[in-house]
Formats: structure tokens, sequence, C-alpha cells
């Protein structure tokens, strides 16, 4: 871990900041810091820039930080840095900063939320309970699966993943997990059982992706991947959308390779409305939102305010990526 020298002895630090972060730079901290508009990123510029502040789809990489010479620090408002290139920032010495650990547990939340979503079909249900159509209840109408004693497979046995695994419990699910890593003591503490990917593919009724985005799991769920999964199994994506095929995605769903798919994330994103996914009764997508919970986010936002404070006084940041092993 490396200090941070005072930036911009001369003046208040100048720092970029993407859309959503611009207003909150400046609330946070507008008296500390000058603002500069994205644009600068893209352009390059003659004036020294200190910092960068990004949260989403905008890549931070090496030719963006050699048009910028002067930054310091790469701070991110989220855990998932795969929109930094953290070994270009490795290269030039600069820390790159995020937020883990805060919302592992309303990412769960949403998981589980969205298995429960597709399982049930409540959107479907939403719509004809709001439609002119719904005259007479039909017990046979719309059945949805039921999830409790289901076989759960996650994909990603991190921090989120171990805390859907904990809300399995509560449905009895058994759990498969596939990681890099075998997690011999989550294992223990949460009765989950490893399994190779193709097992865990085949056996579950549900595959929960929590892994992050990197270059191993990017398309990692792909057209050989559905054609493992059972005809009744459902998709949930609350990691990043790269990791699944989006084509293969809609090739399954529209031969019946799976049963039903749930992603908060896409790719492209936002997935654009004429993509045929859209017209998919089996397919509910929410706008990247599964960390936006009410406990949360305040947590994120007064780590990022610490993390721009710390900035601006020239000290180490609260959370560093560890550079040397990339993300």
């Amino acid at each position: 871990m490396q200090s941070l020298n005072q930036p911009n002895p001369a003046g208040r630090p100048k720092v970029i900041a993407d859309g959503p972060l611009a207003h909150a730079v400046t609330d946070l901290m507008g008296d500390q810091l000058e603002l500069l508009p994205w644009q600068v990123a893209i352009d390059g510029s003659s004036e020294p820039v200190d910092g960068i502040y990004t949260y989403g789809h905008l890549l931070v990489d090496g030719a963006m930080l050699d048009r910028l010479p002067g930054v310091k620090v790469i701070s991110n408002y989220g855990v998932g840095v795969d929109h930094i290139q953290v070994a270009d920032a490795a290269e030039r010495g600069i820390p790159v900063g995020n937020t883990p650990g805060i919302l592992d547990g309303a990412t769960a939340d949403m998981g589980f939320t969205l298995l429960l979503a597709a399982a049930r079909r409540v959107p479907e249900g939403d719509r004809y309970a709001h439609s002119p159509e719904f005259l007479r209840y039909d017990p046979g109408f719309m059945l949805g699966r039921e999830v409790h004693g289901s076989t759960l497979g996650i994909i990603g046995l991190g921090s989120i993943g171990r805390q859907v695994a904990r809300r399995a419990r509560g449905f009895d699910m058994p759990v498969l997990y596939h990681n890099r890593r075998r997690r011999e003591e989550a294992e223990s503490d949460l009765g989950v059982r490893y399994a190779s990917l193709d097992q865990l593919l085949s056996e579950s009724d549900y595959v929960m992706i929590c892994c992050p985005l990197t270059a191993e799991t990017h398309h990692l769920i792909n057209a050989a991947a559905f054609s493992k999964m059972k005809p009744s199994a459902i998709l949930v994506n609350v990691a990043r959308g790269g990791i699944v095929d989006t084509d293969a995605l809609h090739q399954a769903l529209k031969t019946g390779q799976i049963a039903a798919a749930a992603l908060d994330v896409t790719d492209p994103e936002p997935l654009p409305k004429g993509n045929p996914l859209w017209k998919f009764d089996n397919m509910i997508i929410t706008p990247h939102v599964a960390t936006q919970g009410n406990l949360g986010t305040p947590l994120r936002t007064r780590l990022y305010r610490e993390n721009i404070a710390r900035f601006a006084a020239g000290e180490q940041l609260v959370n560093i990526v560890d550079t040397s092993k990339g993300y």
C-alpha cells in the first residue's frame, strides 16, 4: 500500500467524475476539489488532473491515463472494477480504490428477489392482474415453480455468493458452488458443496451468477453452458452483464433450453429497446439496482466521502484494489 503525495499543492485538487457522480462530488467536497467534466478524460488536458472518480461503464485504461499524466488516484463508487484496467494503473503507480463489503447483503437480497420472481412468474401475474382479462380466479392457471427444496448453483462464492448461500438455507435448498478456488471453510460453515462448472450447470434448478467480470469469466455462460442446463432451469445474474453471452441467452430462451432468466445486469447496458430479449414473458430485467439498498447505499456514500476527503488531504484511501494481482 502506498501513501498518496499531496495532490496539486498550488490549489484544490482537480478531479474528473463521470455522469452520476458529478453532483455527488460537488455536494460532498465541492469546496475542497475542483470538478472537471468527463470530456477532459476523453480529450486529455494540458493542465494537471489529480484524480478520477468513476462508477459504471466508462473505460479507464492506459490510453486515458497517458492523456492525463498527472493522475494520482482512481476511486470507484462500487466494488466491481472491470471498467478500470487495474494493471494499467499499477504500471503507472496509481492506486485504485473501491467500496467492498458494504452491499453484499443488498445484492444477495436482489438475487433472491429475482429468483423468486422468475420462479413464481410475478411480473407475468402482475401484468395479468392489471389487465381486463382477469375476470375470475383459476387455480390451474399460470403455475409457477416451487423454490424450496430445489437445487441452487452459485457461480462465484465470494462475499456476495456466501450471502446468497445463507439465504438459500432458509428455503431448504441444496447449494452447489463453483469457484476458482475451493472454499472448504465455506463448505463447513454454510453446508454448500463444491462442483465443477459443468456439474453445477447440469444439476442446478437455479443458477445464480455472483462472480466478477474478468477475462476468464467473459461469456462464461455461453451456448455450450446453456446446452448443459436443465430445460426447467432459471438463470439469475446479479454480477456483470458480460459474463452472459446475450445472443446465446436469446437462443436458449427461444428454443426452450432453459425455462427463464432474470437479470439485473445486461450486455450491453442498458439493453437496447429493440433487443429481442424484451419480447420474452419469461425474461425479467431490472436496471442494475441490486446494490441500491436503503441501508447499504448511505454507508457506501459515507465511504466514498471518506475516500474523497483522504485524497484531498493527500492521505491513503480506505480500500485499495490489489493491483499486483489484478481483479
